[in-house]
């Protein structure tokens, strides 16, 4: 139920804020307003405020299929209009009052993410240290001489000048930023048992991908902050059960491997079915402030085409928390920032799936859309205001696409238009519209079969 209502509150308020802002536009351009829907279909509710502008009439409705919304205006080429108000109608104002009215919807998504990061920022939210756990063997962490346990102070692409790091979450969105660009990230992090700082440079451009998937991080080698190797809830009937081990445990060796923390634990756990069926080991654990062995044999499953073990059981302590806060001022300027760096990546995967660099996988529909809101919902507010800021860019750059069915193909008309002195004709408007729905229709069935395999693959 939780998914359900934050997925519908999700999509009504980024439909709401797209729409409003067409409507804003054209209301202070002097265009009549005819009829503000939020959803297609069924009319669930309607109404019409007492006071409106002059020259407006408009209908606000409410749809019952929630996956949309539009703004429709008086305009001579969907019904005859009165000649009385022709100065009213969308298709007589200036080529500039258009491209404004048009525009005006992806710029209010944007705005709307800016608000949420901002909010965020200001708010606070509790995020894990930036201490890193062990890296994955054979990763560019590893490469890079990290072993775990290095708290991080600052870090920057390579060849700029780094900036302090506040939470690992800045550190995860950096490593991103930094896989997808190919461009190498340089760390200035401590060691407990070490005076002074030392750099590490992670070279991302030596990855043998730049895609966005699951595995991302683990060929980066950072898979999450630092974390005591301790046991936690342990599920009836899983192999962590069966063999004894107890909520509480903290693990110190398994067979002659010393463990440091939950991220080794977690990876000697998996490797355990790399030969076949895991084999049965000694676990040395510590419980209420002795020393046991036990005997443990993982289950063997499957990740993928990959065998991997697992205990049934939640492997590691949660990481340290920090409360990241930022002034008025600093945190809009950063949710500027976060809006931008978002847009431009996210074009940017748009972009080297067109030409074949990356992987349609890449693409989500609303399923998981669905899912992602029920879960960040479940976390609390801060995660679910991330969560829609995340949306809202997404919807405003797809918005921007310069697809005819979308805001930016009518933004494309209209540069035709300002670099010709003449629309489009009838005949190009309807070629291109039927070209672009042929386009949207397949990024659709591709963003839903990528879903179904995600949720239920």
């Amino acid at each position: 139920m939780l998914t359900i209502v934050a997925f519908i509150v999700a999509l009504g308020l980024l439909i709401a804020v797209h729409e409003y802002g067409h409507y804003r536009v054209a209301v202070a351009r002097g265009v009549k307003v005819l009829r503000f829907s939020v959803g297609f279909g069924h009319v669930l509710y309607r109404w019409k405020p007492r006071r409106q502008r002059p020259g407006q009439d408009t209908e606000f409705v409410i749809g019952a299929f929630p996956l949309g919304g539009y703004v429709k205006m008086l305009d001579e080429r969907e019904a005859p209009v009165d000649p009385a108000e022709r100065h009213l109608a969308f298709n007589t104002q200036p080529l500039r009052s258009r491209a404004a009215i048009v525009a005006a919807g992806p710029a209010a998504n944007l705005l709307l993410a800016v608000l949420l990061y901002a909010a965020v920022n200001w708010y606070g939210v509790q995020e894990p240290t930036a201490v890193l756990a062990s890296p994955v063997a054979g990763s560019v962490a590893q490469e890079a001489g990290l072993r775990g346990g290095e708290q991080v102070q600052r870090a920057g692409f390579d060849g700029e000048p780094l900036r302090p790091l506040r939470s690992f979450e800045e550190l995860r969105w950096l490593l991103t930023r930094g896989a997808l660009d190919g461009r190498d990230v340089r760390l200035q992090f401590t060691r407990p048992e070490e005076r002074g700082a030392r750099e590490a440079v992670l070279a991302m451009g030596a990855l043998p991908s730049r895609e966005a998937d699951a595995q991302l991080f683990r060929r980066i080698g950072i898979l999450g902050p630092w974390t005591a190797p301790v046991i936690g809830e342990v599920m009836p009937g899983g192999a962590a059960a069966r063999a004894g081990l107890q909520q509480g445990d903290r693990v110190l060796a398994i067979g002659a491997t010393t463990v440091v923390d939950g991220q080794q634990l977690r990876e000697l756990i998996r490797a355990s079915a790399a030969a076949g069926q895991p084999a049965r080991e000694g676990w040395r654990v510590q419980r209420d402030g002795r020393t046991v062995d036990v005997p443990v044999q993982p289950d063997a499953a499957r990740d993928g085409d990959k065998a991997i073990g697992r205990i049934g059981a939640y492997v590691g302590a949660p990481p340290q928390l920090v409360t990241v806060r930022h002034g008025p001022v600093d945190g809009l300027v950063k949710g500027a920032v976060r809006t931008w760096e978002v847009s431009v990546l996210s074009l940017r995967m748009m972009g080297r799936m067109v030409i074949g660099q990356a992987s349609l996988k890449n693409l989500s529909g609303p399923l998981t859309i669905a899912d992602y809101a029920g879960k960040s919902a479940s976390l609390g507010l801060t995660h679910y205001l991330v969560f829609l800021a995340l949306i809202s860019v997404s919807l405003g750059v797809l918005n921007l696409l310069p697809l005819p069915v979308l805001d930016g193909g009518h933004l494309m008309y209209y540069l035709w238009e300002a670099v010709t002195g003449k629309s489009v004709s009838d005949a190009w408007m309807e070629r291109l519209q039927r070209g672009g729905i042929a386009v949207l229709l397949v990024m659709m069935s591709i963003a839903l079969f990528n879903d179904v395999s995600r949720l239920f693959g």
